[in-house]
Formats: structure tokens, sequence, C-alpha cells
């Protein structure tokens, strides 16, 4: 069962993959901070003690439910470096853009421009406490050591033959040259000195600061594409999320360049199909056939805002979604040939007493992103940029200064019962798709929350050392229901482990009306969900 705070908390909740992150945001709730000064502790803690899933060298992105009933969308995407050119590459005799190692890290990395947002909103909306205390779990953290988890040991083990060329990866995440057991004591001596540096000089030093010079120093170095001008000159905005709404509330997600339009139409289609119960054969060919209705039109139309040629309204709209449903054979598996966006991340939810809730999703793409920490700031480099493609006529195309596509999407709910309820998950394009599971089986068909993130799950789309993109199902599925999906015509394949790290790492916060709250996260990471 997932890690949960039950209901009755009423100054707050934090809720995260790692318990050490959660425990971050509890302390600075029971400090009298608010939820978003927690989440940024928690962000800033969860890259000390999950560095393998995300770090301040990669991208985030926010949703926040204000007391007024306003919902924000905080996004902090990092652009692609000056010198990141298809040309360049070409030249290099590249086909496609490197996943690990310096031309993997080409894309500012924008996480801690969201940050600066997230607090400034704080502060507008009461917060007082001081940077230094928000961000000292995690400087004692990376500082003083924190303990190797079990996904740790094992993607380092498993991803190390990728990182020949990633500088300082042998350096940070080795243990004189070996894989770190799980258990082990480790430490990010420089990434502390970092954040104990912010935590004076304030989080624009990390662009525009002292920060930002070595890390340029740092990137030029080891031949990255991203200068120091790309660093100086970054700035993470606020607009407006995207919102479907359905019979039961109102779901909000985030905008492009993120997959947010994916997962808001998986669950309006699904509302549409009527289905009965859980778990049964409607709801997972359901919910499969409506992600392969999303994904087709997220490939097609979803890129960097500044160069999307038309309004995304009208996929959210009644009648196309109408029109859509009506395409999803209710007893027949359609084709699926699309490809697979993988990616290690971490979503992160906090809420408190004033009606604030925060939905955070923060990541390096792929576990360890490009491998290369900066060895002056301790700064893990994502390796976002991998998704953008060297053919000039593709969606997303490489180009200085453009967004790339992001898996991530961090998800809010207001319903019409009174319930706000913030909830996402990592695992590239099984973010939509655990979400849905999520959100239906809670929401629609009233499993308790713990329950609902416990369930057994499914990913359409290929994984790590796969070359299908099948149906995977955790073995807990009942085999009845198996073989009915196959003979529908899924291609199935069932996974040995009752609980994956492949589906995702999820969690959820519920406000409910009476002002109580309560909190889970996921079986399947080293959760965390606390309760003030």
């Amino acid at each position: 069962m997932a890690n949960s705070c039950t209901s009755g908390h009423r100054r707050g909740v934090a809720v995260a993959p790692h318990f050490a992150a959660a425990e971050a945001g509890k302390s600075i709730l029971a400090e009298g901070g608010n939820a978003l000064e927690a989440m940024v502790a928690m962000a800033a803690s969860i890259a000390a003690v999950y560095p393998h899933m995300t770090h301040i060298g990669g991208d985030g992105f926010w949703l926040v439910r204000e007391p007024n009933g306003r919902v924000r969308a905080l996004m902090a995407p990092g652009p692609a470096g000056a010198r990141a050119t298809i040309a360049n590459y070409r030249e290099r005799g590249y086909d496609a853009i490197p996943a690990r190692g310096p031309l993997a890290a080409l894309t500012v990395p924008g996480a801690i421009g969201g940050w600066m947002l997230a607090l400034d909103a704080a502060k507008a909306l009461g917060g007082k406490l001081p940077l230094d205390l928000l961000l000292e779990p995690a400087i004692k953290q990376a500082r003083d050591g924190y303990i190797v988890s079990r996904s740790q040991h094992a993607l380092t083990r498993d991803k190390l033959s990728e990182m020949d060329e990633a500088a300082g990866f042998a350096q940070t995440f080795l243990v004189d040259g070996k894989v770190p057991a799980e258990g082990a004591v480790m430490k990010q001596t420089a990434f502390a000195a970092t954040l104990d540096h912010l935590a004076n000089a304030g989080l624009d030093d990390f662009y525009r600061g002292d920060v930002g010079r070595e890390m340029a120093a740092d990137l030029e170095r080891i031949g990255s594409p991203v200068t120091r001008a790309d660093l100086e000159k970054y700035r993470a905005y606020v607009t407006e999320p995207l919102s479907a709404q359905l019979n039961v509330g109102t779901l909000y997600n985030a905008p492009p360049p993120t997959q947010g339009l994916a997962s808001l139409i998986i669950l309006a289609l699904f509302e549409r199909l009527r289905v009965s119960e859980a778990e049964g054969f409607d709801f997972v060919h359901g919910l499969v056939e409506s992600t392969k209705r999303a994904f087709r039109l997220r490939d097609r139309v979803v890129t960097d805002p500044n160069r999307m040629k038309e309004p995304l309204d009208r996929y959210l709209s009644a009648s196309f979604l109408d029109a859509e449903l009506l395409k999803i054979d209710r007893s027949k598996a359609a084709r699926w040939p699309a490809p697979y966006g993988e990616g290690d991340t971490i979503w992160m939810g906090t809420a408190d007493a004033s009606g604030l809730v925060v939905s955070y999703i923060q990541s390096i793409y792929w576990e360890f992103g490009s491998g290369c920490v900066l060895p002056r700031t301790g700064v893990l480099m994502q390796n976002r940029g991998a998704s953008f493609s060297l053919d000039k006529g593709a969606v997303n195309p490489l180009e200085p200064g453009r967004l790339p596509f992001h898996t991530l999407n961090p998800a809010l709910a207001v319903l019409k019962d009174g319930r706000i309820m913030s909830y996402g998950t990592m695992g590239g394009d099984g973010q939509p798709q655990t979400q849905g599971m999520i959100f239906s089986r809670h929401v629609l068909f009233r499993q308790p929350l713990p329950e609902a993130i416990d369930a057994p799950r499914w990913l359409l789309g290929r994984t790590w050392g796969s070359t299908h993109t099948n149906l995977r199902m955790e073995s807990r599925f009942d085999g009845n229901l198996i073989d009915r999906l196959m003979s529908a015509g899924h291609d199935v394949a069932v996974i040995p482990e009752a609980y994956s790290d492949t589906m995702g790492h999820a969690g959820a916060v519920v406000l409910h009306s009476d002002g109580t709250m309560e909190g889970a996260h996921d079986p399947r990471a080293d959760p965390g969900a606390f309760g003030v």
C-alpha cells in the first residue's frame, strides 16, 4: 500500500517519491511556510537524495491553485543553447542527437528559474520564510550524506556503460570506480556548496552570478552547446494552464511544450465512454484506446509554444472530443505503431490550510540526464535536448533558443464536490496514462486514494530494452482480463514485477471541502506522505 497520510490534516500535506524530500516539505509547513515554500524545499531536497531521477540541471513545471481559486502554470523549460545547431551535429557525423555526454547537455537548466517564480508567488500570498531555511534540508543531505536507494543502485548499474563520455559522472556517482551499494552513504559536496551559496546570494545567481559563471566555464570546457549568454538571458514564465471540462469538475494541466494536452484528452474521452466499473476490460481498454487517440494528436501538434501553428483550445472542445469518441472501437484495439518517449522524473504535491494547492514536476529527462556533472558546482545536466530532431522538417527540429518537447505535465483538478486534487507521476509516455488511471480510479470510481495509487498499472509504448510498442502490464492483473485484451487485438506483455518502476512513481494530494487534507505516494518509489 502507498505511504499515505490519512484525512484529517488541517495545516498542510506534502508528498514525494522519497520520504526525505517529503519530510523537508513537512518541516517547512510546520514552520508556518505555505505550500509553495514547502515545494521549493522539497525540490532542492529531492535533487540531493534522488539524483538519478532529478537535479537542478533540469527543468520544472508547476500548477498552482491559489486560495482565490485562480489556477496558474509556472513554466520553467530550458531552450537549446546558442551552439545547438543541426549543422553542428551533422558536421560531427551525427544522424541523431546523442543521449549522453556533453552534446546531450544542450539546453539551459530551467528548474531554478521556476523556483524563483514560485517564491515570488509565495511571497505575494504571505510567505515569509527565508531562502536559507528552505534550502537547509537539501544542503545537509548533500553535504553530510544521503542513503543510496534501491533505484539509484540499480540504475547506476544498468546505465553505467552509457556514461563513458559523461564528464564528472564517475567522480560523483561511483565509489572508487564502482557502483554504490543500496544503503551506502553518498555525498554531493559540490552541489551542497552551490546550494549554500545560492541560499546567501539568491537564486538569480544561478544564471547571472558566480554560479552561472562557473557553470558556463565548465560547460564550455566539456563541449556543451550552452553558453554563458544563454544562462544570463534565461527567464521562466507564468501562463494560463490548459483545462478540460468533465462532468465531475475542471481538469488542468500544463500547456506546450508539455504533453499536458494528451493527459486532458485521455480523461475527457474516457469519461465519455461511460465505463461502469474499474479494473475490468472496459476500464483498461477504454483508457488505452483513449491514450492512442490523444498521443496521435499530441505527436502531430505539440511543439515550442512560440512556434505553434494553431491554438489548442479546439482540441479540448466538446465537439472535437465527441468526434474523437466515435473513432474508438469499444471492443477492438486500434493499431499502434507510435514511438515511445522515455524519461525519469519526479512529481511532488503540497497543500496548505489557506487553500493553496501545488502540483510540481521536475526532471532531467532520462535517468541521470546527460550524465555530465559540472565539477565546480555539482550540477547534473539534463539531456532533454535529445528529444529534438536533426531533421529540419520535423515537428520539433533542433534550433538555438527553441524549447524541446516535454513529457512532463503536472495535473490538478477542481471538482464539483468541493475537492481540489493535485496529482502526477514520472515516466515519460507513461505520465498521461498513469494520471488517467489514478484520477479515474479515485474520482470516477471512488477508490480510496492509497488504493488508487497502489493498484496494478499498464504502459502503452516502448520501454527500456524493448523493441515493441506494446501494452505492458504488471503481473497483478487477472489472467482472464489479459486473455480478453489479447483477444481484442492488444499486444500484451506481462512483466514479472508486481510493482514496477516502469509504471512510474505517482502521487496525489487532496484538499477536501471541509478543510482537511490527505496525500499518498507510490510504493514503487521510496515514498513519503506527511501531514501537519
